[in-house]
């Protein structure tokens, strides 16, 4: 018996932004599909605009997992994760060790399936910065979302967040953030004008 997928089904339980006052509530379920989408429509960009070959199909799937280690560790609140060097390399390792406990839940015969979905393979590092992009936006656009709301809490990690998108260099991003992020701040009657 494997308990890979209904541990990986205990997602959908695992809150984001713990430490934020939430107009509205986000689990790494919810996330990770917006995560997934975003993989993928960045890979489209690069592949359609900038003569990119990346597998936008993969992108997608990298997504889909990329927090599944917080099915054991939690969503770490940014200011503890990332608190200086030494808690940065700490929580890496924590990291580490609760993906490969998630990996050994699998029979072993279908393990090397997930191991490229988990860890980053050579040759894929432009691949896995992308989903990293597509996580940040991710994070973005939830803080559009509670300032829609009139959630004030946001403000500081909004604009946190978009630099840290522009220092990840990702020409891709950078067309989402011009061409696509704006309709964000829609509401629907304004993106229902086209039916």
């Amino acid at each position: 018996m494997s308990h890979f997928y209904a541990m990986m089904s205990r997602m959908k339980y695992i809150e984001r932004w713990a430490l934020m006052r939430n107009s509205e509530r986000e689990n790494i379920c919810e996330h990770s599909l917006e995560v997934a989408m975003l993989s993928h429509a960045l890979a489209v960009l690069g592949n359609r605009r900038l003569g990119k070959h990346y597998d936008a199909e993969r992108a997608a799937v990298i997504g889909i997992f990329h927090d599944s280690n917080e099915i054991i560790t939690g969503d770490m609140p940014t200011p503890v994760k990332y608190y200086n060097q030494e808690m940065q390399e700490l929580f890496h390792s924590i990291e580490e060790r609760a993906t490969r406990s998630l990996l050994g839940l699998l029979p072993e015969d279908l393990q090397s399936d997930y191991e490229g979905i988990f860890f980053p393979q050579p040759g894929e590092e432009e691949l896995w910065r992308l989903v990293k992009a597509a996580d940040k936006l991710s994070a973005l656009i939830k803080c559009m979302e509670e300032e829609k709301a009139g959630n004030r809490e946001f403000e500081s990690a909004q604009k946190t967040v978009e630099a840290a998108i522009h220092a990840l260099n990702v020409p891709e991003a950078e067309i989402f953030l011009a061409e696509f992020l704006p309709s964000y701040r829609c509401n629907l009657d304004d993106l229902s004008v086209n039916y």
